[in-house]
């Protein structure tokens, strides 16, 4: 949804509205993550169900690839920092990063319920393939990845319900002020 002729810029030629969109996706999907949660007790690492990728779902589906990919590499690769799972924190980044870009590639160019699904459901093929190679990475083993596909697959299919609900109106309200 960037306008290059509408873009304000400063004297460096930083696009401010990109900044701070994406500044405020990126505390977004921070707090979404860390404090609205479900730890989960049978994955090996102890798995995690949270909302994090709602708002990086908004932002890439609102504000492009870009956006997307920062907010959503950034916003969880932080959460990681500080929550402890600073193992994870580097994976988490590159895979939360693909994420976030490859929703915002697609919804860039093709606009509508489908597309954003489209685009949804090829981020949880992201996510799943690129823990379950970050597990075996981490813990040396190919078959306890496993157990973390199902809470990988809820975590996107409540974050895709969400988005999929609010995206539009918010979509017409960001039309409105761009």
């Amino acid at each position: 949804m960037s306008d290059t002729s509408t873009t304000k810029t400063n004297t460096a030629g930083v696009d401010i509205r990109f900044l701070t969109v994406t500044a405020l996706f990126i505390a977004l999907t921070y707090v979404f993550t860390a404090f609205i949660n479900v730890r989960l007790p049978i994955a090996a690492n102890g798995g995690l169900i949270h909302l994090g990728n709602v708002p990086l779902f908004i932002c890439a589906i609102l504000f492009g690839k870009k956006s997307g990919a920062i907010a959503g590499g950034v916003g969880m690769g932080l959460f990681d920092l500080l929550s402890g799972w600073t193992a994870w924190a580097p994976f988490t980044f590159i895979i939360v990063a693909v994420m976030g870009f490859a929703v915002g590639a697609i919804t860039e160019k093709h606009h509508g319920l489908g597309w954003d699904a489209l685009a949804i459901a090829i981020a949880a093929i992201i996510k799943v393939v690129g823990y379950y190679i970050a597990e075996i990475i981490i813990y040396g083993n190919w078959l306890a990845p496993m157990a973390s596909i199902p809470g990988n697959l809820v975590q996107i299919g409540v974050a895709a319900v969400i988005v999929l609900i609010i995206v539009e109106p918010l979509r017409k309200a960001v039309a409105h002020y761009v």
